[in-house]
């Protein structure tokens, strides 16, 4: 997931090698912006976790910082949501690997009406969210939201 980008509700770690006062744990809120020590607001929804590197790496060089060793992890990341016809609709948390059918038995499984085919994924990209017709082998990514239809008889 190197090509991953951060959103809301991901959770991260910062990590400065020998730094303490410059390490944190945080959430990324709703603005999409965290206040970092020194360089203030940080808009880093969008974002690889290499690029975050380079952002905090770039702004603590110099002034700061010689050659400052910045590490950034995901520590959590953002629920995806499930509805439709599953036993537990709702938003879980996001694992990597998880499948469409995966993502459902975590939701209590299919009801007996479910479709597993023309099952729909929103997706946000770029800032547009976009409706992808799936099926049950397909993994999903954070935040997005699973509708599992209803099958006609």
């Amino acid at each position: 997931m190197s090509q991953y980008r951060l959103g809301v509700g991901d959770k991260i770690l910062i990590n400065v090698f020998g730094q303490s006062d410059l390490s944190m744990e945080t959430r990324l809120p709703d603005v999409g912006k965290i206040n970092y020590p020194f360089l203030g607001e940080l808009k880093l929804v969008g974002l690889t976790l290499s690029e975050v590197e380079n952002v905090i790496y770039e702004g603590l060089q110099g002034d700061f910082l010689v050659n400052p060793s910045v590490a950034v992890s995901i520590i959590e990341y953002r629920p995806f949501f499930i509805d439709g016809e599953v036993k537990n609709p709702g938003g879980y948390p996001y694992q990597p690997g998880l499948t469409v059918n995966k993502a459902a038995a975590l939701a209590g499984g299919y009801t007996e009406r479910a479709s597993r085919s023309d099952i729909q994924i929103i997706r946000e990209k770029e800032g547009r969210q976009t409706a992808l017709e799936v099926d049950v082998g397909q993994m999903i990514q954070p935040g997005d939201i699973i509708t599992v239809p209803q099958r006609f008889f």
